[in-house]
């Protein structure tokens, strides 16, 4: 019995590799699980039957049969801003999901910005009790080689919110940055309605997806806004205090000021000074993330509008994405695609 044997409603077993290829069902459990003890010549003739036959493994039911348990880390910046503490949540939530599909979440912190915490946390992990990490964190040479080493130990790994190189990470899951900055630069240029200067909060120089915000958003406002000045960023490190306290200076030193960009996502201290009596009122201010918080300031009118993405997505992706990679299985990009989500007070979703 051959491919053409097959019906077209049939889906392909290990049955029909082992008969197309003449192999016993033994040998074909071998070569699906890349164990040693096979010659190459029937390892070949194993591998053609599953490409004629369009074999796709069950890695679920194979992961059932072996009682696979998937151990899956998030590193997570120790922060209180409350998108960091909606991933945590989703982490949570999740992980109880999940529970009966022998899934395992766990979540570890580092300080925000600290490679080095983050390289300790990296080095500690065993193949034997983590299967794979998504981390959260600055793009620094410690970090690339922190992860490299990872995944030179069979541990997955997948950057979450903000990217490391491609050639260092087996995936990102996060928003297009660069697209998110120039989107927040073509509001920022519709909105403001007179010549003037544009203040960037950001994280951290560090951080990559920072940055990337900043390039696109340095693009569109060169490009169709020369009327507008960007000033250059200041650094508020998820710290309320420090952004609450260079306010006033910036103010101050930039007294044509008409807009500020947001480009993190720890937002507390700047709505405190904006809400505050005596701050600009005539500010045109875009910011990052729908939470508590940056909802009831976009209510208020303190800020005019939200890019966002949706942090249960990020989850489910990270871990779908982790689970792919350590099983070396097929994946739907489509499906993993993070979307930019864009609120105006008229279009925020219920609580």
């Amino acid at each position: 019995m051959g491919p053409a044997d097959l019906k077209p409603s049939d889906k392909p077993t290990v049955n029909d590799i082992a008969r197309v290829a003449g192999v016993s069902l033994a040998t074909v459990d071998r070569v699906l699980n890349a164990r040693p003890g096979v010659r190459s010549v029937t390892v070949e003739k194993v591998q053609r039957a599953i490409a004629e036959l369009g074999y796709v493994r069950d890695t679920a039911a194979a992961n059932l049969a072996r009682r696979r348990v998937y151990n899956l880390l998030f590193v997570l910046p120790a922060t209180d801003n409350e998108f960091v503490r909606a991933l945590q949540d989703e982490i949570v939530e999740q992980g109880q999901k999940l529970a009966h599909d022998r899934t395992i979440l766990r979540t570890e912190t580092a300080p925000p910005f600290d490679p080095q915490a983050i390289v300790a946390i990296l080095d500690g992990l065993q193949p034997s009790e983590t299967d794979g990490v998504a981390v959260f964190g600055p793009e620094t040479p410690s970090v690339r080689d922190a992860v490299r080493r990872v995944r030179n130990k069979g541990i997955a790994v997948v950057a979450l919110v903000s990217d490391l190189p491609s050639s260092e990470r087996d995936h990102f899951v996060g928003i297009d940055n660069v697209s998110a900055g120039r989107t927040a630069a073509r509001l920022m240029g519709r909105f403001v309605r007179r010549r003037g200067q544009i203040l960037v909060i950001t994280g951290s120089r560090l951080a990559r997806d920072h940055l990337e915000r900043r390039h696109g958003f340095d693009q569109i406002m060169q490009e169709a806004y020369p009327e507008l000045e960007v000033i250059a960023s200041i650094e508020g490190r998820d710290d309320p205090e420090l952004v609450h306290k260079l306010l006033p200076d910036a103010l101050k030193s930039y007294p044509d000021l008409c807009g500020i960009y947001s480009s993190a996502a720890g937002n507390a201290g700047l709505i405190q000074f904006l809400e505050e009596p005596g701050a600009p009122k005539d500010l045109v201010v875009i910011a990052h993330e729908l939470t508590p918080m940056s909802r009831a300031a976009l209510r208020k009118g303190t800020f005019d509008a939200l890019i966002s993405q949706d942090t249960g997505h990020l989850v489910r992706s990270a871990v779908r994405l982790l689970k792919a990679t350590a099983d070396d299985a097929p994946y739907n990009p489509t499906q993993e695609r993070i979307r930019i989500d864009i609120y105006l007070t008229e279009n925020m979703p219920p609580e």
